[in-house]
């Protein structure tokens, strides 16, 4: 924390812009010995201000930069900063960098940015990780959901339940402490009362993991189906490009192809696998294989069947490997005669949305949207008055907090004595402080930054 550090804030390649910054007490010493005015060496950068010049080493011209000083504790990581605008592209970053280094500053490590912004107590840790988030979110909504937590929606539901568990302790020790004291004791009934609170409370954010897990990662949403039923074809629609090729003969897709697609919000992760059937090809054996493995941790299944042709094994396997998912069947190729009897799949599979399609002349496509987001949100829920758990480090700690203040619970029908309470009370409020970082090992914080980019 006593090192000045710096880092390029902008993706490495060609842009108008590239923008190199540092953080720490010498930042402003630093670059006022690179930095010449273009008004003359004696110019001073002033706090909050541009100043025009050019980066410069032993009176050779680095760039043409503008350059802003921020002084602490006013600034993104509470620590005097300095930012530097060069041109964009590979080259001018890296020498001013080079130069920023060679004169006394440290390369920042990934996300020692916003690590410091939190340890000097700017962030929490979820506004924190709402950054990350926000840098790698893939519709407007889960921008929006990012933003909202970034701007201290599930810190604040959070804190809400800490205090009220922090009063709940604060009363136990009083009581057991100070029994002599003039105050008034703590009842079960109350304690009662206050869990039950605690608990809805931590239930109502468990409830939302899902739909944020879609929003912050994307709806792994896999494609199967036997060779040559559509499933190409469907990725191109849904992708609005020819992503995939497509023929006429069996086995074309032998890998798995991934790619993200916007619907309604959404954030897909479309996976299109090799169709499903016995082959004595090498390559296609594998790819078969892989479109079996992957169905296992799917979130949405989209199985085509191809109604021109009966019924076969192929797609027999399919349902079976299907009848326990959350899956969508389109009834493919029904602008050709159908051989397929519909009563069969509604009787051997219960709850599945069924679609009569055809894809290459675009029929039901718009049914299959609308059947994705109805799925998975049963219609619009309002992001900006919503605080949504989006991170699996969150909602395992809810989930670690909710056991702890049922376990309350259970104690206090069985009356058991206010000190034996005291620990489940603490380790819920402990749980719940590792959420917001007030609770938290350097180990976890290490884990957490590291996935940032290295200037930011």
């Amino acid at each position: 924390m006593s090192d000045t550090i710096a880092a390029i804030s902008t993706a490495i390649g060609e842009s108008g812009i590239g923008i190199v910054r540092m953080s720490g007490k010498n930042a402003l010493n630093i670059a006022r010995g690179k930095f010449v005015s273009i008004k003359g060496d004696n110019f001073k950068i002033e706090n909050r201000k541009l100043s025009y010049g050019h980066i410069v080493d032993n009176d050779h011209i680095i760039d043409e930069v503008l350059i802003s000083f921020m002084k602490e504790p006013y600034t993104y990581t509470r620590e005097n900063m300095v930012e530097i605008y060069c041109h964009g592209g590979i080259i001018p970053v890296k020498k001013i960098l080079e130069l920023l280094l060679n004169s006394g500053a440290r390369l920042a490590e990934a996300g020692e940015f916003t690590k410091r912004a939190f340890l000097n107590g700017r962030l929490d840790l979820s506004q924190a990780e709402a950054v990350i988030d926000m840098i790698k979110s893939k519709t407007d909504k889960s921008f929006e959901v990012s933003l909202n937590q970034l701007e201290g929606s599930l810190s604040n539901k959070i804190n809400e339940i800490r205090d009220l568990l922090l009063s709940m302790i604060a009363h136990i020790e009083v009581s057991i402490d100070y029994p002599e004291e003039d105050i008034e004791e703590i009842t079960y009934e109350d304690l009662e009362k206050d869990s039950n609170i605690v608990k809805e409370k931590i239930k109502a954010l468990l409830s939302t993991a899902d739909r944020g897990k879609i929003l912050r990662d994307g709806l792994n949403t896999v494609i199967l189906g036997k060779p040559n039923v559509g499933k190409s074809s469907l990725l191109n629609a849904i992708l609005r490009e020819n992503r995939a090729i497509v023929t006429d003969i069996p086995g074309t897709t032998r890998d798995i192809i991934e790619e993200y697609v916007n619907i309604d919000g959404i954030p897909l992760k479309v996976v299109d696998t090799a169709g499903i059937r016995d082959t004595d090809n090498l390559v296609e054996k594998i790819g078969v294989d892989k479109a079996k493995s992957i169905v296992e941790d799917a979130d949405l299944i989209i199985a085509i069947f191809d109604v021109s042709t009966e019924l076969s094994d192929e797609d027999i396997e399919i349902i079976d490997l299907i009848k326990d998912k959350k899956t969508i069947i389109l009834l493919n190729k029904t602008d050709l005669q159908s051989l397929y009897d519909k009563d069969y799949f509604k009787k051997y599979i219960k709850n599945m949305h069924i679609i009569s399609t055809s894809i290459t002349n675009g029929i039901g496509l718009d049914i299959l949207e609308d059947s994705i987001r109805d799925m998975f949100y049963s219609g619009e829920f309002n992001i900006k008055s919503d605080a949504i758990v989006t991170n699996l480090r969150h909602k395992n700690q809810l989930e670690k907090a909710l056991k702890n203040i049922e376990s309350v619970l259970n104690d206090l029908k069985a009356q058991v004595p206010l000190d034996c309470l005291e620990v489940d009370l603490k380790n819920c409020w402990e749980n719940l402080g590792e959420i917001s970082g007030d609770s938290v090992g350097e180990d976890i914080l290490d884990r957490i930054f590291s996935e940032f980019c290295i200037g930011k």
